[in-house]
């Protein structure tokens, strides 16, 4: 099997095509393309936290310059004092991975493309056929009308009820943006193949900020779907960190304090009564994730000031 869009790397091919002519069951994939708006950057941290503990192994590298429109989002470089010293290239890279305990899983991570959808749909579903990939899971993060103070949950969603638990119901049918892992997932399900997709819950006032929380939530959930171990207790310690940290920036602001408090209230109505539509983000009712980002950066602007001036 061969594409324009990707390379193999021969190695790590060919140990995967033994395993898939002598094994009956393939292993999971994992998706974590981080899409143009990484609500409380879940999916980057989930990658990242997968790639520093998993020693991945390169099977296939996708041909970015094809999928990534440089206009909409720029690649960075570092200058230091009069030089260029790193350009920092994008990348779309589907790796071969190990949990705690030794299980292989395979990891599509990088940029969510822009361009050729279609193609690189196409591409990854030929790869999970040709693979006997088992089960297909992405995570990412979706901004939600809730505090942080408040235990945070996830919308889970599959091609088949019974890989379903029991959830709450946070919300009904609606129509949103697309991205190429639900995409994967829909297409997935057309074929009456296994994919499960874990949306985690994000403040919606924090959906800038590097939420540890959230992805601890997210990586849980995809523990608890495919039984991998994925080191979960490592982001634990992050998420207690920021959690503090958001606590700190709360109490010294009482503008920002007010309104995690009306959070706070409609959550608990919301849990007590269970019967509202939905928690997401754009209820009317709820301040707006810029306002209340506004707030933040207003805080952390005098913070800086008042450091400036000892």
């Amino acid at each position: 099997m061969s594409s324009d869009l990707y390379d193999f790397h021969k190695d790590t091919y060919d140990e995967l095509r033994t395993r898939t002519e002598t094994s009956a069951v393939g292993p999971v994939l994992v998706l974590a393309l981080r899409p143009l708006v990484d609500a409380g950057h879940v999916t980057e941290i989930i990658a990242e936290h997968l790639t520093a503990h998993g020693n991945p192994r390169p099977f296939a590298t996708f041909d970015h310059d094809q999928l990534i429109d440089y206009h909409a989002r720029r690649p960075t470089m570092v200058f230091d004092v009069h030089h260029w010293t790193e350009y920092r290239q994008p990348h779309i890279s589907l790796d071969l991975l190990h949990d705690a305990e030794g299980t292989d899983y395979l990891l599509l991570h990088g940029l969510e493309p822009d361009r050729r959808w279609d193609g690189f749909t196409q591409a990854v579903l030929d790869l999970i056929e040709d693979f006997n990939v088992s089960l297909v899971v992405s995570a990412y993060g979706l901004p939600m009308g809730i505090p942080h103070t408040r235990e945070h949950g996830a919308i889970l969603h599959a091609t088949r009820e019974t890989l379903l638990t029991a959830q709450p119901k946070w919300v009904g049918k609606v129509e949103v943006p697309a991205t190429v892992s639900n995409r994967i997932e829909f297409e997935l399900g057309l074929r009456h193949r296994d994919a499960v997709g874990i949306a985690a819950h994000v403040p919606h006032y924090l959906i800038q900020s590097q939420y540890y929380p959230s992805a601890l939530t997210a990586v849980t959930r995809v523990e608890d779907v495919t039984g991998l171990d994925l080191a979960s207790a490592d982001i634990a310690q992050a998420a207690v960190e920021a959690r503090i940290e958001v606590d700190r920036q709360v109490a010294q602001s009482p503008d920002i304090h007010e309104v995690v408090t009306g959070l706070e209230n409609q959550y608990d109505a919301f849990m007590a009564a269970k019967d509202r539509e939905s928690l997401l983000a754009d209820d009317p009712l709820l301040p707006s994730a810029d306002e209340l980002g506004a707030e933040f950066e207003a805080f952390l602007q005098r913070e800086w000031r008042k450091g400036q001036s000892h």
